[in-house]
């Protein structure tokens, strides 16, 4: 792992702080767990994005794709 700053509230700082290592590794690891999926959601949303930008430049639109998509 590598370690990042992140600002988070002082009562947040304080309990994290105060916390033992063991509890410490466990919430590194829930937060990493957390930005991975995270940042799997902004790639998606990304590439969903790009294709509508994408049939939107093609001129299709939502009728049309669904119609593609009934066949």
């Amino acid at each position: 792992m590598e370690p990042i700053t992140i600002q988070v509230d002082a009562e947040i700082a304080r309990t994290y702080q105060s916390a033992n290592p063991e509890q410490q590794q466990k919430i590194q690891a829930l937060m990493s767990s957390w930005l991975k999926r995270a940042m799997q959601v902004t790639q998606l949303q990304t590439t969903m994005d790009q294709l509508s930008d994408e049939a939107e430049a093609n001129e299709l639109t939502p009728e049309i794709l669904q119609s593609i998509l009934d066949e």
